[in-house]
């Protein structure tokens, strides 16, 4: 399947390929914590100019056809919902490609049907929880990089002292401020004197259970960069040159990420 990002603008029109290129930066898959346009999922998008404002459309793909409907829904949803808020936009059509529920996600979409309304009974949980959800998987990673990153540059600081670690510890960086980031995402307290780590009510833990909590966050962030490599090498594998959409991960990087990956096949389950 091809390929490398498409676009087209069509006629005058108030935005621009950039302004949704923007726009999309603003959109995370929920698992990977990570913006689509960087892992490579937008696979096209139109503008088309009309004198009620810009008609755009966009179409996403995932790394295989049985990705999580929940989280392609929710990735799509957003989409929509960045795109639509843009000056001089008038309608947008978001589809999810190759999917096995592209059709009823699709279908929903289009409806504004909501997530509830597209898959009925099976929508077992509401699309704000789910984020909620990931937004504190998100958190506890972040903490973590926070934190090993600090072992790391002062290994004389014992592991059993690092729940006494305060924001104002942390040196000024990138890290730091994926964690004040997550940390406002959950209307977790940002100023220096705050604690860094802790649970996701902002609650300290006690001495004795540091090392099982950090340990706890360290397996979290694990998982989740661990995913991210991996779904970036199946989307490269199911979309020939996709990879030039990708952007190279700063956090959990491997060396393979900027690297050709041996051939590997994905069954795909047809609707």
């Amino acid at each position: 399947m091809t390929a490398a990002l498409t676009e087209r603008t069509l006629g005058d029109a108030a935005v621009t390929a950039e302004d949704i290129r923007q726009a999309l930066g603003a959109v995370l898959d929920p698992e990977l914590d990570e913006p689509i346009t960087d892992l490579g999922f937008v696979r096209s998008l139109e503008i088309t100019g009309s004198p009620a404002g810009a008609v755009v459309t966009v179409h996403l793909r995932l790394p295989t056809s049985f990705c999580s409907p929940n989280f392609a829904y929710l990735m799509a949803s957003d989409s929509k919902d960045v795109i639509s808020a843009l000056p001089g936009v008038a309608r947008v059509l978001v589809e999810l490609d190759d999917h096995h529920d592209s059709a009823l996600i699709n279908a929903g979409l289009a409806a504004d049907a909501g997530y509830r309304g597209t898959f009925g009974q099976e929508a077992e949980h509401s699309l704000e929880e789910l984020r909620w959800t990931f937004r504190r998987k998100a958190h506890t990673a972040a903490m973590e990089r926070c934190l090993t990153e600090l072992l790391r540059a002062e290994p004389t600081l014992a592991e059993e002292r690092v729940g006494k670690v305060r924001l104002g510890d942390l040196p000024a960086g990138r890290t730091k401020d994926a964690l004040v980031r997550r940390r406002t995402a959950l209307g977790l307290p940002t100023q220096p004197s705050a604690v860094v780590l802790a649970d996701h009510n902002g609650i300290p833990y006690p001495p004795d259970n540091v090392p099982m909590a950090l340990r706890r966050a360290r397996s979290t962030r694990i998982s989740i960069d661990g995913n991210a490599h991996f779904c970036r090498g199946l989307l490269r594998t199911r979309y020939a040159g996709s990879g030039a959409d990708q952007s190279a991960r700063p956090d959990g990087a491997e060396p393979a990420d900027h690297q050709e990956l041996l051939p590997l096949r994905v069954k795909e389950i047809n609707p």
